[in-house]
């Protein structure tokens, strides 16, 4: 049995489980436990690891030279999926983490430029995974670089390189920041977060995690990576005053009403933007609209579906509170007796609703009337009847005063409507033969 073991875990490279293992061996006749066979397994594993595993030096980074990032599933928001851009800072341990709506060429752009803004400067070299917004295709070994990452790349000065494919122990920095990101900010049982209402809130997230991160001391260099982030500044290259926006798409003007056109079709985008310049790109039927907000760099604002003129395409999200309308108006107290009338509770305020609608008359007398009310009686019993006279539209003289001291002797007063037979709404029956 433990030659047939040791046999499967060389053919697997030290991959193969003992769940698997236990049922190659019963399929041959073995009897035993399954308890031993993973003890037998675990005891291969392990020789086989200590004779093919392998064996390298202790990476000792030097300040200002490289930077990893990659990439880690982030939460659902809205029903969409998110992307967690997340860089890794190798000499002073310094974790940035950007949220994302995908993995397109102009969104890794807007991370890798956040980053670079957030650290203040350009390292020597970029260390990444082999996805194909950097490596199109390999030939004898060698990765093929896109041409668009290239650009952006001469642009800040920044040499990107690529690890070996699946091999995640070449950038174990920036893969033991997905992994952490993802622990904290990705709602689990284990962190019982609660679920982001809109993608702002996944930033301010990812804002508040780095801020811890950053400033607890590490558990390697017994310094907190900002105060080391200090002292690296001094080795890294200057950052560009712009970021790189060709891959953004196309620059519009915001107008008066927070919307931007493009083909002809109008979409709308955050009204804090009036006035400014931001790019425009269509990737898979949506339209991606970026702005650069200044120190910060990049950012995607706006993401619609396409839609054709004359439908514009508005997220009432990108505009604040709408003003009450013709038939959403509530009342506002313009002076002390108003005020006080107000003050009664919120039957006061259905009964002035309705008794304006109605055209009531002498109503500021008979406000002030349910003011001297509530004094007597107390508030609650006034908002009350108040409510109740709306409710059955008794704006008359002295219906308030009588239907309080019913409520008062009853207990509470229940309104029934009129049956059909007894209704004066008048019938159509004078109409027939209309027409004929």
């Amino acid at each position: 049995m433990s030659q047939k073991i040791e046999e499967l875990v060389d053919r697997s490279r030290g991959r193969i489980g003992a769940d698997q293992a236990h049922s190659k061996l019963v399929a041959m006749g073995y009897e035993g436990s399954e308890r031993t066979t993973r003890r037998a397994v675990a005891e291969a594993k392990r020789r086989w690891r200590q004779k093919h595993g392998r064996r390298t030096r202790p990476w000792i980074p030097e300040p200002g030279l490289w930077l990893q990032w990659d990439y880690g599933e982030g939460p659902v928001i809205a029903g969409a999926r998110t992307v967690l851009f997340c860089a890794w800072l190798a000499w002073s341990r310094y974790r940035v983490v950007v949220p994302l709506r995908d993995k397109t060429l102009p969104s890794v752009v807007i991370g890798v430029d956040r980053t670079l803004r957030r650290v203040d400067g350009v390292p020597t070299y970029a260390l990444t995974d082999n996805e194909k917004t950097v490596t199109v295709e390999h030939v004898c070994g060698i990765a093929v670089r896109n041409p668009q990452i290239v650009e952006v790349s001469r642009h800040y000065g920044l040499t990107i390189a690529t690890c070996e494919p699946a091999d995640p122990q070449s950038k174990g920095g920036s893969e033991a920041t997905v992994r952490v990101a993802k622990a904290d900010l990705v709602p689990t049982d284990h962190n019982l977060r609660d679920e982001y209402e809109d993608f702002a809130a996944l930033e301010r997230a990812c804002e508040q995690f780095m801020a811890e991160v950053n400033t607890r001391a590490h558990r390697i260099t017994r310094r907190p990576p900002l105060e080391m982030l200090g002292e690296e500044h001094e080795h890294l290259h200057r950052l560009p005053r712009l970021p790189h926006t060709l891959c953004f798409g196309q620059t519009r003007k915001v107008n008066w009403q927070s919307l931007i056109s493009v083909g002809g079709a109008q979409y709308s985008v955050p009204h804090e933007l009036i006035d400014e310049r931001v790019w425009a790109r269509i990737d898979d039927q949506q339209l991606v609209v970026v702005h650069i907000d200044g120190p910060a760099g990049p950012r995607e604002v706006a993401r619609h579906q396409l839609t054709t003129p004359g439908r514009p395409a508005i997220c009432d999200e990108h505009y604040p509170p709408r003003r009450a309308g013709a038939l959403e108006r509530r009342p506002r107290a313009r002076s002390a007796e108003e005020r006080e009338f107000l003050a009664l509770g919120e039957g006061a305020k259905v009964w002035l609703i309705k008794a304006a609608a109605q055209g009531t008359q002498r109503m500021r007398r008979k406000m002030a009337e349910a003011v001297d009310l509530g004094k007597l009686h107390g508030n609650a019993d006034v908002d009350r009847a108040l409510r109740t006279c709306a409710d059955a539209g008794r704006f008359a003289d002295g219906d308030l005063a009588a239907i309080l001291v019913h409520q008062q002797k009853t207990g509470e007063l229940i309104l029934f409507p009129a049956p059909e037979e007894r209704s004066l709404q008048r019938s159509t029956r004078s109409w027939e033969g209309f027409g004929r």
